[in-house]
């Protein structure tokens, strides 16, 4: 009974396993995801870079990736390229020609090269001995088929042949790795086999039916777990996963005719969709590696477009240092761009990062000599104008003063702890000497008081003025009488403020009511305070130096704004606002340096 149970199964013949040749992107073929880490901020030297290939060498040969070895080569090299730049330039700038530069011996470079040929023959002693262990498993694969073909063609022993059948396909499963490119043929030709031994010989029908039962629970399973893996969240995890029970399906014999296009279409759109969300993971990385690589190298071009030569003070470095120091942080915040691009924009932009501290660190030293000798200079004429302030020769002595303030005015600044000091010492010394000279020339006094008089007459001629006077005669009156009173001398000491108070009040009242300019209104006050000065060199030259000071700190927030505004990128409603402010701040400032130069003009043309 049992034996012709078995013959009675091994009628049917039409047994196919078309669905065992599935096609799946192979793991090989599939970009390597490498968690990258950013080394960007670690100082990687020679030593580290050979310590760290030695460690590499003492790993198994499987366990040593390619990309790792690259990686170490690529950044030995790139540190021993800067020490060659850096000795070919110290060698032409010892006046050699470039062409006889000739490199030193590295013994690091040296160690570096025999540890990575260490592994480069350990990796070929590896693929060298998996290709023989590959091609002794093709052939034991290839006995086993021939077997199979064989038992195929003995049908009068077909029941004493079925467990050597098994056997076979069981010592075939467990089998290693062959190599890729005889691997499809050989599963063809095994499947082959195996479909000619249970078409052509007849198996018998209850063990087939056995054999396509326990076939068809395990690709159930394995269409379960591949459906499964549609929830897994690591879409690298579940494409290896699913590469893992496709080899199991491969391994899994066939299942009933009637329904083996059905399991296996559930199988392959299991497996559509993990390949596709593998697909889009590796087209989303490139995008974003793709934005990274562009903010990058827009980062690299904002800074490379700093001007350096336009930073000529302190706080235009300060500042700029800042915008470097943003763009650094702004770094940090980004990703990793392509593997082909992310070192080569990082050296790029480490380099712009250099040379803008390099650049700063030589201006700063170079000032501090600067300001050391304008202290001395400075000192020298402290001690000349405190040699004169005793002196009663007036007339020469006041020329001899006016000269050194003149000098003064042509010697740069000095450090800022030191400014106040020199000046103050250097004002008491004039202070002095034009005190005494004023104490011994005061004769004018009765000038003064018709001067006094002559000034408040002006005022009541102001306070003359209503709202019945037509504006043109109105203003043409005011500006008559602003004139006069400019030409009107000094006043009794004692009086001048509460005269000019008096005054000044009168003519913003007009200004405002008459609705003349602002900007000519505080011109005109500040004239008619220099006027209030006199012939008072003294206190001209000290108002000068105020208005110098004033005039260069404005210059320096102007630098300092455009040089912002060069950088500002307004892409929102509230950045074209913060754009249009900082461009009416800068013209507010233009407006100061010009009234600031007017002004200083006035005092000129009274030296």
């Amino acid at each position: 009974m049992r034996e012709e149970s078995l013959n009675s199964e091994l009628q049917e013949k039409d047994v196919t396993l078309n669905e065992e040749q599935i096609t799946v992107q192979s793991e090989n073929d599939a970009t390597e995801t490498i968690a990258e880490t950013s080394t960007e901020a670690e100082v990687v030297t020679k030593e580290s870079l050979i310590a760290a290939a030695t460690a590499l060498a003492e790993k198994p040969a499987e366990e040593i990736g390619r990309d790792e070895v690259a990686r170490l080569r690529q950044q030995f090299n790139a540190i021993r390229k800067e020490e060659l730049d850096a000795e070919k330039a110290a060698f032409i700038e010892k006046g050699n020609e470039e062409a006889a530069f000739a490199a030193l011996p590295d013994e690091a470079e040296d160690k570096f090269k025999e540890i990575l040929n260490t592994i480069k023959e350990k990796k070929a002693e590896f693929i060298a001995a998996k290709e023989a262990e590959q091609q002794k498993n093709a052939e034991r694969k290839t006995t086993i088929i021939d077997e199979i073909i064989a038992l195929s063609a003995d049908t009068d022993n077909v029941n004493r042949q079925f467990p050597r059948f098994k056997e076979l396909q069981q010592e075939y499963k467990s089998v290693g790795d062959v190599s890729p490119t005889v691997a499809s043929d050989l599963w063809k030709k095994y499947q082959d086999a195996i479909e000619r031994f249970y078409d052509q010989l007849k198996v018998n029908k209850d063990l087939r039916d056995y054999d396509f039962k326990k076939n068809l629970e395990i690709k159930q399973l394995l269409c379960n777990e591949a459906e499964k893996l549609a929830d897994e969240e690591d879409i690298i995890t579940a494409f290896k996963r699913l590469q893992e029970l496709h080899d199991k399906w491969r391994e899994t014999g066939p299942v009933a005719k009637e329904i083996r296009e059905e399991i296996w279409a559930r199988f392959k759109d299991a497996s559509v969709v993990i390949n596709k969300k593998y697909q889009a993971f590796f087209e989303e990385r490139k995008a974003r590696e793709q934005e990274n690589e562009a903010a990058k190298t827009a980062l690299c071009e904002r800074i490379e477009a700093i001007d350096l030569e336009s930073l000529n003070s302190y706080a235009a470095w300060d500042e700029m240092t800042k915008t470097i120091i943003a763009a650094q942080e702004d770094w940090k915040k980004l990703g990793f761009a392509s593997k082909k691009m992310n070192n080569a924009l990082f050296a790029r932009f480490r380099e712009t990062c250099d040379k803008f501290f390099e650049k700063k660190a030589e201006y700063f030293k170079n000032m501090k000599d600067e300001l050391a000798n304008n202290l001395e200079k400075k000192i020298a004429l402290c001690e000349k104008a405190e040699a004169l302030k005793d002196s009663t020769e007036w007339k020469k002595t006041t020329d001899q003063l006016i000269a050194l303030q003149k000098e003064w005015k042509t010697i740069g600044s000095v450090a800022k702890k030191h400014s106040d000091n020199v000046w103050k010492r250097f004002l008491a010394a004039c202070d002095y000497f034009f005190e005494q000279k004023k104490k011994a020339t005061t004769g004018t006094r009765q000038i003064e008081h018709a001067n006094l008089k002559q000034k408040r007459e002006i005022i009541n001629q102001l306070e003359a003025i209503n709202d019945e006077t037509p504006r043109d005669e109105a203003i043409k009156t005011v500006k008559s009488l602003m004139a006069k009173w400019q030409e009107t001398g000094h006043v009794p000491y004692k009086e001048k403020d509460k005269i000019y108070e008096a005054y000044r009040k009168k003519i913003n009242e007009l200004y405002d009511r008459l609705d003349m300019k602002e900007v000519k209104s505080n011109l005109a006050n500040f004239e008619n305070s220099i006027n209030e000065i006199g012939n008072d060199e003294n206190k001209l030259y000290r108002e000068r130096e105020r208005l110098l000071r004033n005039y260069e700190q404005k210059r320096n927030e102007l630098n300092t704004y455009q040089n912002n505004l060069g950088f500002f990128n307004s892409k929102s409603k509230s950045g074209d606002s913060m754009l249009r402010d900082l461009e009416r701040k800068i013209q507010r400032i233009k407006d100061d340096l010009s009234m600031l130069e007017k002004k200083i003009e006035v005092i000129d043309s009274k030296l």
